[in-house]
């Protein structure tokens, strides 16, 4: 019979709730994708099955129609296709610096909300290319990006920025892909063998890749998984600053600012906290088996971090206030004005409300620690980034430099219809990962659990110095 920690134990590791065994946590993860799903996991993929039809149908008729269902004009070019794009890679961004930073950074409490955070970082980013992509006009050409030889000699312009964006965001979903799929290969080695039909057999042996536990195989896969962390970290930084870049490279006041780079990494970083815990604090509570491995002091550090970062962006506002009136340049001085007191000054301050004085409430122990309150929060730091992106993009275009130019903006329904299809789409995924895929990260949440057994706390700490049974010894593959 396997021993178990000790509850006096327990209390020392903030990172596991429960009596845990190896047995335990294998059990507890894999057999949510086997089981059957409750009724609000069926709801929630209706809704988003119905989402991302819709998506489907204004992508068809968009195509049928051309670009003139938008809202789009002169001078506001860039309307709710790139707000959203820039939106939804944001939101991605979560994703790679929980799994490959932290990781680096041997930071232990990540290992509990990586795979959330990696397949939340996949479905934003396929939901981000669908915008720039349409909003060519021409999707059906859109191999014209890719250096290739063609008939056409039609060869990129490798000084447009939407060239940018198709090897910044192509080469960040490529990474993340196979970042997230690294970490898969041993779990789902254990779904393969603890499969109930021939087909669900079949489908994990094919793509666990004929693990089989060995020695060698954990020696080839760590190797790989460090240095797919290790390419991955500069993505962090990279992607987000290429996106600011096509915004700052113009002459449009309030574009052309050198902050752009680290406000823009910075607001990523904190969008895609905020959707983690949106995506966390449910599935926490529609699977209770997960709250014994997401526990309140992993929910209570996501807090904190989106609260660090939400002050850098609030920082970037000032800053972008203050370089506004010290600049003397009365075309930035205006672009402040109109953002306070313009034909949009509700969009501003929604967005100072939103991602200003809203997560304040995070330096409250309390708040961070009622589920119900954070999920609303996070909710409205979402919309917050959101109104961000709109202020950025429409209220800097709608009036630049002569007043002749100047026209408003108004979105259709068709720019609606994409944008909350893209959001169907995004939850849909979500809860197909769920059904078809283990959570959470078997392996790694063993082997911090080992290291917790033999005393070591996980943060470099004091370990607990309580006499210890034996560890059990690893089980084979399915284990």
């Amino acid at each position: 019979m396997q021993q178990t920690i000790k509850a006096t134990q327990i209390k020392e590791f903030p990172l596991f709730e429960g009596q845990q065994t190896y047995e335990r946590i294998t059990e507890q993860i894999t057999s949510i994708p086997m089981e059957r799903h409750p009724l609000p996991w069926t709801i929630m993929f209706g809704l988003g099955f119905i989402g991302a039809f819709a998506l489907l149908m204004a992508l068809v008729y968009l195509v049928a129609v051309g670009l003139g269902i938008w809202g789009i004009n002169q001078p506001v070019a860039w309307g709710f296709a790139i707000i959203n794009f820039v939106w939804w890679i944001g939101i991605g961004h979560a994703g790679t610096l929980i799994s490959a930073i932290l990781l680096l950074l041997r930071q232990t409490w990540r290992m509990s909300i990586n795979r959330f955070a990696e397949a939340m970082t996949i479905f934003a980013v396929m939901c981000a290319g669908i915008f720039p992509l349409f909003h060519t006009g021409r999707p059906w050409v859109a191999y014209w990006l890719f250096p290739i030889p063609n008939w056409l000699a039609m060869w990129p312009q490798f000084r447009s920025p939407l060239e940018w964006d198709v090897w910044a965001v192509s080469t960040y979903f490529t990474v993340s892909v196979l970042f997230w799929y690294m970490g898969l290969i041993p779990d789902l080695a254990k779904m393969r063998d603890r499969a109930k039909t021939h087909l669900q057999r079949v489908v994990n042996g094919i793509f666990s890749l004929g693990w089989r536990n060995s020695a060698i195989h954990w020696m080839r896969w760590e190797q790989a998984y460090l240095l797919l962390a290790g390419l991955s970290t500069p993505l962090v930084l990279s992607v987000h600053s290429i996106v600011s870049l096509d915004f700052a490279i113009s002459i449009v006041p309030g574009w052309h600012v050198t902050i752009f780079p680290p406000y823009f990494v910075a607001g990523a970083i904190f969008s895609g906290f905020a959707m983690v815990l949106t995506l966390v604090i449910p599935f926490r509570v529609l699977y209770p088996k997960l709250q014994e491995y997401i526990t309140m002091n992993h929910i209570d550090w996501m807090a904190k971090v989106m609260l660090a970062t939400g002050w850098i962006v609030f920082y970037g506002y000032l800053c972008e206030m203050f370089f506004g009136w010290y600049s003397g340049n009365q075309f930035e001085q205006f672009l402040v004005v109109n953002r306070f007191f313009g034909p949009y000054w509700l969009a501003y301050w929604a967005l100072i409300f939103c991602n200003g004085i809203v997560p304040q409430l995070l330096w409250s122990p309390k708040i961070r620690q009622n589920l119900l309150v954070l999920f609303i929060i996070s909710i409205i730091v979402n919309i917050g980034m959101w109104f961000e992106r709109f202020v950025i993009v429409v209220m800097s275009l709608h009036r630049d430099f002569l007043t002749s130019a100047w026209g408003m903006y108004t979105p259709t329904i068709s720019d609606w219809w994409l944008y909350l299809g893209t959001i169907g789409f995004f939850v849909m995924m979500m809860f197909v990962f769920a059904r078809f895929i283990p959570m959470l990260a078997v392996a790694e949440l063993k082997e911090l659990w080992y290291k917790l057994y033999h005393g070591h706390n996980g943060h470099g700490g004091t370990p607990v110095h309580e006499p210890k049974p034996t560890a059990p010894a690893p089980q084979g593959g399915g284990q």
